[in-house]
């Protein structure tokens, strides 16, 4: 999959997740079900999760002296899918600074905001690197070590739509999306 391909990939899936959530009845927002995150904490984990992306992506120098290059070939898509949920099925959990606190709904369209602004952060700062960066620069993912570009966005691609699938199931568990 190209850099432009990936990128919009990684939007659209972002924009399902927002227009979802925003699209939610008010009680929806904050609606909590089976002791899960609520819609709008699903939010904020995914914008806590993307932020420090946006960040290092400003910064090539940054990558290169933190994180280097990676030494492999470039794993699929699926590969990345397969051990993501491998290491959630062993129990794999979001690092304390990735867990959301409680989301009120006063903070439902500054969440959206932010959200948007970090995906549009990131397409600008994607635009300055080549194929080749996305294939040898290094990301620390918590629970899947050094990925990466391209696969940090496969992994982030998916997680969006992962959080989303929770959102859904979580509401529909308390009949809550009508």
């Amino acid at each position: 999959m190209t850099k432009e391909n990936l990128a919009a990939h990684f939007n659209d899936n972002h924009q399902q997740v927002l227009d979802f959530i925003n699209a939610l009845p008010d009680h929806a927002f904050i609606q909590r079900a089976n002791e899960k995150w609520t819609p709008g904490e699903q939010l904020e984990h995914i914008c806590l999760c993307i932020k420090p992306i946006a960040q290092a992506l400003g910064s090539k120098e940054f990558i290169e002296e933190k994180f280097g290059h990676i030494q492999r070939a470039t794993f699929s898509s699926d590969e990345i899918m397969d051990q993501y949920k491998t290491a959630l099925a062993n129990g794999g959990k979001a690092p304390q600074k990735f867990i959301p606190a409680a989301v009120d709904l006063s903070r439902k369209t500054a969440l959206i905001s932010e959200t948007q602004t970090t995906l549009k952060d990131i397409g600008q700062h994607l635009d300055h690197y080549s194929e080749h960066e996305m294939d040898s620069l290094v990301l620390p993912h918590p629970l899947l070590g050094a990925l990466t570009l391209r696969e940090m966005f496969f992994l982030m691609s998916f997680h969006a739509l992962h959080h989303l699938e929770q959102t859904r199931i979580n509401l529909l568990t308390n009949d809550t999306i009508s």
